[in-house]
């Protein structure tokens, strides 16, 4: 019986006879064992390998490389940590919202997976348009390498030559699509700038030209490759820092770098004024016209000091707010300050702070006595009226103070010019408006004349961020302080993993600065560079509160071309700007312009929305920028990207 059933049993399964068991159990075995061998090797190779196969990194601002480049100025990744231990199981929350084990997984859907590609693809467009690929931006003639598109506007300037009132100094920016679509080429011979402060007084020749004879008043020479520049500069006859001390012994009370944080240096010539003020603790920004003849702007930036080609013209107001300077400087700065009812002058006094100086050093050289008196004479006139205060008089350096309030203006005679403004007139409407032969009004509540002294100021929230125009009230304290905070956690990423400290950046723009957190940041971490804080024309405007802090700005419209030569930033920084400004602007001419005033050897730090990252990589990509793309300090799956840019030489 029991052989039938064997028999049985094999004719329905034939791998189960004893014969080839016997011959085949060994081979079996043999493959199973090998198998679960090799697995367990497998194992632990990848548990116990050198080499890890993910890396991350733990400074207070996490960059996560979105690229897998090699990034050469990022310090080595720490050790990777042990991976998590294996799930064994794992579930699903079924209809009742239980979690349960019990389900069978579907079939594969293709079309599921086909739609989570495209999705993936269509990352990169925006609005509909895809990112493509862009060729390569062709260079400039080298005509157009020191060329700035709104001040050298060749079809339009010519037009006001012959003006009295300024005009060919003014902004007259190239219609749309006549602007530069190619990369400003570097002059020949152009080398990497010296650093600060050594190039406060000596600067490569090939990087910028002499312009104009800089021998006799200028008393700049040439040595070898390189300018060199005197303690006097263009502007005194004396060392720059005995007439800065000289200064301080007519008025105590200035009290540079306490009282006195940001100056205003008009017509500086290379800006030595302002060179020496650093060392005082003073931000000073110089500035001057282009002009064919000259470039002191241009020489001032190449020496890393703080400087914007401005001029004051007959029509339109500068572009910084009301109360904006603890001082304004004039020696020998060339502006008849009493001529058409003293417009110019008034234009001054809305950009002085209330109790603020303003220090007039007239130059002696070429003028007679009789002139010298009836200029004096005028000028006496003229700011009597504007209830300034004269505090001293020595030589040929006078020095006045603007009043804290407008009670001198209320008690003046109905009949005295010039009037005060309208009360609806805002001082801080800057962006392309046309000056007013009226003395700007002081706010009632006191805002702008009872800042703190330096550096408290830098951190103390001031009483003018609650006359912004934006849309929180209550909360833009907490506002200020969380930006403050934000970028500091940043600048602390930025030092640690790009080095920031150790490589050579002296000028800095913040493209749209906000409340100045992130200049504030560089000062808290002894980043040694100055920052010019651009408030776009398409935000709220608080470049009082940046004044108000001790730092300095301007407003622009990044639709246009901004007012610097090329070459004279180290570092730009836009954290916002394109999401913002892609509505209104080409952002491929905003790159174009980015790289104009790029030094080469400088960087440009782009936090933005993820979408727009993209479409920037690829243009800058074509610029010829070396590009590296991190996630956001808010980790990866935040829809914000950091791109790290370098302009190499």
């Amino acid at each position: 019986m029991k052989a039938m059933s064997t028999s049985s049993a094999s004719s329905h399964h034939p791998f189960t006879s004893p014969a080839l068991i016997s011959t085949t159990a060994p081979t079996f075995i043999k493959i199973i064992a090998f198998s679960f061998l090799s697995f367990t090797l497998f194992l632990l190779v990848k548990r116990f390998s050198p080499y890890p196969t993910t890396t991350t990194q733990s400074h207070h601002l996490s960059f996560f490389n979105s690229t897998g480049a090699t990034i050469p100025f990022a310090p080595p990744p720490p050790p990777p940590p042990p991976p998590p231990p294996l799930l064994e199981r794992t579930g699903i929350i079924n209809e009742m919202g239980i979690m349960t084990y019990d389900f069978i997984v579907g079939e594969f859907d293709e079309g599921l997976i086909k739609s989570v590609v495209v999705n993936a693809n269509s990352s990169n467009e925006r609005d509909g348009n895809k990112v493509v690929k862009l060729e390569k931006f062709r260079i400039c003639d080298e005509s157009v390498s020191h060329y700035i598109p709104c001040l050298d506007n060749v079809e339009a300037i010519p037009r006001f030559n012959s003006s009295g009132n300024g005009e060919k100094y003014e902004r007259h920016c190239p219609e749309n699509g006549k602007g530069l679509d190619c990369l400003v080429p570097r002059p020949k011979g152009y080398k990497l700038h010296i650093p600060w402060p050594k190039s406060r007084d000596e600067v490569w020749f090939d990087n910028v030209p002499l312009v104009g004879d800089k021998g006799g008043r200028n008393r700049i020479s040439r040595k070898d490759d390189k300018l060199i520049f005197p303690g006097g500069g263009t502007q005194f006859i004396q060392d720059a820092d005995r007439y800065l001390d000289q200064i301080s012994q007519m008025v105590p009370e200035i009290a540079f770098g306490q009282r006195t944080r940001v100056a205003l240096d008009i017509d500086s010539g290379i800006a030595t004024f302002g060179a020496y003020m650093i060392e005082r603790n003073v931000t000073t920004l110089s500035i001057g016209p282009k002009d064919v003849h000259e470039n002191h702007i241009q020489l001032a930036l190449e020496r890393g000091v703080p400087a914007m080609v401005a001029a004051f013209g007959k029509r339109r107001r500068l572009p910084y707010p009301s109360q904006a300077f603890d001082l304004i400087h004039c020696s020998g700065c060339r502006i008849n300050w009493t001529q058409d009812d003293g417009i110019l002058l008034l234009e001054a006094n809305r950009i002085l702070r209330a109790g603020g100086y303003f220090v007039w050093a007239e130059e002696l050289i070429s003028k007679h006595e009789d002139e010298l008196a009836e200029q004096w004479k005028e000028m006496e006139v003229l700011t009597r009226n504007l209830c300034w205060e004269l505090i001293n008089k020595e030589g040929h350096i006078t020095i006045w103070q603007k009043p804290l309030n407008n009670s001198c203006y209320l008690n003046r005679a109905p009949d005295v010019k010039p009037p005060l403004c309208d009360q609806d007139d805002n001082p801080d409407n800057i962006w392309y408006v046309n000056l007013k032969a009226c003395i700007t009004r002081l706010p009632e509540n006191g805002y702008g004349a009872n800042t703190t002294n330096w550096p408290a100021r830098l951190h103390s929230p001031p009483d003018r961020l609650f006359s912004i125009q934006m849309d929180a009230d209550k909360s833009r304290r907490d506002l200020y302080r969380a930006d403050y905070k934000y970028w500091n956690e940043n600048v602390n990423g930025y030092i640690v993993v790009f080095h920031v400290n150790d490589v050579n950046i002296r000028n800095v723009m913040d493209m749209r600065a906000g409340y100045g957190g992130f200049a504030t940041a560089l000062l808290d971490f002894n980043v040694n560079c100055w920052v010019m804080n651009v408030v776009p024309v398409s935000g709220s405007n608080t470049l009082p509160v940046i004044y108000d802090r001790g730092l300095i700005g301007v407003m622009h419209d990044w639709c246009e071309p901004f007012d610097t030569y090329p070459r004279t930033y180290d570092l730009l920084h836009a954290a916002g700007l394109f999401v913002v400004e892609q509505r209104r602007c080409n952002i491929t001419n905003i790159m174009l312009e980015m790289d104009r005033i790029l030094r080469p050897g400088g960087r440009a730090y782009i936090h933005d929305t993820t979408a727009v990252i993209y479409e920037l990589k690829e243009i800058a990509n074509a610029i010829g920028w070396v590009t590296f793309m991190f996630d956001s300090g808010e980790g990866p799956h935040s829809n914000w990207k950091l791109l790290a840019c370098e302009k190499r030489l």
